[in-house]
């Protein structure tokens, strides 16, 4: 019977020895690298959210016959059947809707409007330029609700007698919120997808202009599609901020009674936890909120994909 013969196993030598260990060390470099965002993802996102579910599930009720003060009571999903069946919280997120349908389309089609007119060549003092459309996203929320909550006021702003609708009224509410969001935020995609544009490279637009073609056309055609990838960031995190409509109706709280308390799903929240003391029924309503912006980002950035392909 002859004996099959086995490879001889050859001990590691040094150049393995130094291999494991160089891949040890990329490995804790890795990971040392990675360490400060995961503890601020940690701190900031995951434990919130985290502490935000556990409150979601508990509410508070009288205990006995009600002297002995509210205790906190473990209710499950209840408040989040709640926040669902809530009109004020349909009629929020309708309201957010609305604003969104009309400010993302304005914004959008101006900023972009605008950087193309700045990354052409016939636009003298761009640096000026981007200068003076950027200074709005500059000033503080607050302080430009204030100023255009004067600039709506009858009797003291110059806006009242010139705008074909109440800005305070039930039905001009909207347009002027819209507004406000679009001043402010419009100068901030300008600069965005300007600093895009200038990354087309000149020589296709060479080529574009040689074949005959105009700036309309070498907009549309050429510089356009190849930003698209910018102009869907910039859209998901526009719908996102859209969901999370707070300083420009808070503001106007003040100017009118045609926004509620309740007028946004940011609003809501801020109502059912520090006015109502209801914070069961604000980390539910937080919880959903988030849901929805994460599938709404989701959403965009797969039709973003779909379209790159």
């Amino acid at each position: 019977m002859t004996a099959v013969p086995t490879p001889a196993t050859t001990p590691p030598g040094p150049a393995s020895a130094r291999s494991r260990r160089a891949a040890r060390r990329r490995r804790f470099t890795g990971a040392a690298l990675a360490a400060p965002f995961a503890l601020l993802l940690l701190c900031t996102v995951l434990i919130p959210i985290g502490y935000a579910f556990y409150l979601s599930l508990f509410a508070d009720r009288l205990s006995g016959l009600g002297f002995d003060g509210y205790r906190q009571v473990l209710t499950g999903f209840d408040n989040y059947t709640d926040v669902l069946a809530d009109p004020a919280a349909r009629d929020s997120v309708a309201n957010v809707a609305r604003y969104a349908a009309i400010h993302i389309p304005v914004m959008f089609g101006g900023a972009l409007l605008i950087a193309l007119l700045l990354n052409s060549a016939t636009v003298r003092l761009r640096q000026l330029w981007s200068l003076a459309v950027f200074l709005p996203y500059a000033v503080p929320g607050v302080i430009a609700g204030l100023i255009w909550g004067y600039l709506y006021s009858p009797g003291i702003g110059p806006l009242a007698d010139v705008l074909p609708f109440d800005p305070f009224g039930e039905s001009g509410v909207l347009p002027s919120i819209v507004n406000m969001a679009t001043w402010q935020w419009t100068g901030y995609n300008v600069i965005i997808f300007y600093t895009a544009l200038q990354t087309v490279p000149r020589d296709v637009l060479e080529a574009a202009r040689a074949d005959g073609a105009g700036a309309l056309r070498t907009a549309l055609s050429i510089k356009i599609p190849m930003i698209r990838p910018t102009i869907f960031v910039a859209l998901v995190f526009t719908t996102i901020g859209s969901l999370q409509l707070f300083t420009e109706p808070m503001v106007l709280r003040t100017f009118t009674g045609a926004v509620t308390s309740t007028w946004t799903p940011s609003l809501y929240i801020y109502d059912a936890a520090f006015i109502r003391n209801d914070y069961g029924r604000a980390a539910a309503a937080s919880i959903l909120l988030a849901l929805a912006s994460a599938l709404l980002s989701a959403l965009v950035m797969r039709l973003s994909s779909r379209r790159s392909r």
